[in-house]
């Protein structure tokens, strides 16, 4: 295990299986996901066949309920698999975190029948699963968000546009949040729609700054029939359902944005030790000392922060939320900043595509963005310390 994030989990006294956890999800990383991260990258392939792989594993229901294959396991087990998988590949990693986000609402909202029906498949990685929230008119207002689900006898007719969709026309099953009722939260309800839902396409893959491996596409409805059964919860739960997968979401993307920065830091590691100019290696100036001294530091902190956060939520503390929304804009934050100080401590070399520092980068950046901007996470913050 690499000595920067040993120092680091020994505050949190790992147990012995949380340690095999996180060994196990770093050896497949380097051994199936690492030697593949940038050829998946430049030729925007979806590796579906390597996603499935982290079926037999557990990887497909991290913590969704072992009666139904699940792993049963932690937040804080889950960041440290996703912090691991990170370190060979972001993109990756977020898509395994995506697909168990979907699999878990299924699991703490959905009815037996649904769980019986749906999670054996998901969680073996069998079927894959994509989150529907986003629309062209609605990111960061989720509650506005206008695809109308309308109950036609035993079914419901679902028309409207998801945009910004991962896996989107690759994934099996998508949770949608679609309007039954009124303007607002409390109209909005949540549907389990597989791929070959009549009325179901998908717009082209978008053309994006970083997650080439990952599609990303519009997920189209119009007059989409879906089975009645396929309610998740109750008319009315959705944005509930919604919004109590974030907590852990964010989490997870925060773990993404730190083992990815920590793989740019390993990098600017060994770089700096092998690159001479004025007859030294370049580690030996002070000033790239002190840079390389406060990425460390900045990471450590973002690592204690998050695993901290994670810790709250394992135990539903009643700060959990607060925390959950600092860590993802602290760590993101920094994540993105340690892998673009690594870039420039490659020089020109940082920006080409081979040494996949500039890949890290654009893989990052996004993660300022996504499960809610790093300007919502501050609303967040600062309504719970003045009581809104």
């Amino acid at each position: 295990m690499d000595a920067a994030v040993d120092a680091s989990t020994s505050q949190f006294e790992l147990n012995e299986d949380q340690r095999a956890i996180q060994e196990m999800a770093e050896a497949f990383a380097a051994d199936r996901v690492a030697p593949n991260a940038l050829d998946w990258d430049r030729n925007k392939h979806f590796p579906a066949d390597v996603i499935r792989e982290t079926g037999p594993l557990g990887l497909g229901g991290i913590y969704v309920s072992d009666d139904v294959g699940g792993s049963a396991l932690g937040r804080l087990d889950a960041v440290l698999i996703f912090e691991a998988l990170s370190r060979a590949d972001p993109a990756f990693s977020s898509f395994i975190s995506i697909h168990n986000m979907a699999a878990s609402m299924i699991d703490r909202f959905g009815s037996d029948e649904q769980r019986q029906h749906f999670l054996p498949k998901l969680t073996s990685m069998e079927w894959l699963a994509s989150y529907c929230l986003t629309e062209p008119g609605s990111g960061s207002d989720a509650a506005a968000l206008k695809t109308r689900a309308m109950k036609s006898g035993g079914d419901y007719v679902l028309n409207g546009v998801k945009q910004f969709i991962s896996g989107a026309g690759d994934s099996d099953i998508y949770i949608v949040m679609a309007r039954t009722g009124a303007d607002g939260p409390k109209g909005i309800s949540t549907f389990v729609v597989p791929k070959d839902a009549p009325g179901l396409s998908f717009g082209s893959n978008e053309h994006k700054m970083g997650w080439h491996m990952q599609s990303t596409r519009q997920v189209v409805f119009e007059d989409c029939k879906v089975p009645a059964q396929n309610l998740l919860s109750a008319e009315g739960a959705g944005f509930s359902i919604a919004m109590g997968g974030l907590d852990g979401g964010r989490l997870n993307i925060a773990a993404c944005s730190l083992g990815g920065a920590q793989s740019a830091l390993d990098k600017a590691l060994s770089y700096t030790a092998e690159r001479k100019a004025f007859g030294s290696k370049i580690n030996q100036f002070q000033a790239l000392q002190f840079k390389l001294a406060d990425m460390e530091t900045e990471l450590q902190a973002a690592r204690i922060f998050l695993y901290a956060a994670a810790s709250k939520l394992d135990r539903k503390a009643p700060d959990a939320s607060k925390w959950s929304a600092m860590a993802k804009r602290f760590v993101t934050d920094i994540g993105f900043d340690v892998a673009n100080d690594a870039l420039q401590l490659h020089g020109g070399y940082g920006y080409l595509h081979d040494y996949g520092i500039e890949k890290l980068v654009r893989d990052l950046r996004v993660h300022q963005i996504l499960e809610g901007t790093n300007e919502i996470m501050r609303v967040i913050i600062a309504r719970a310390l003045i009581g809104r």
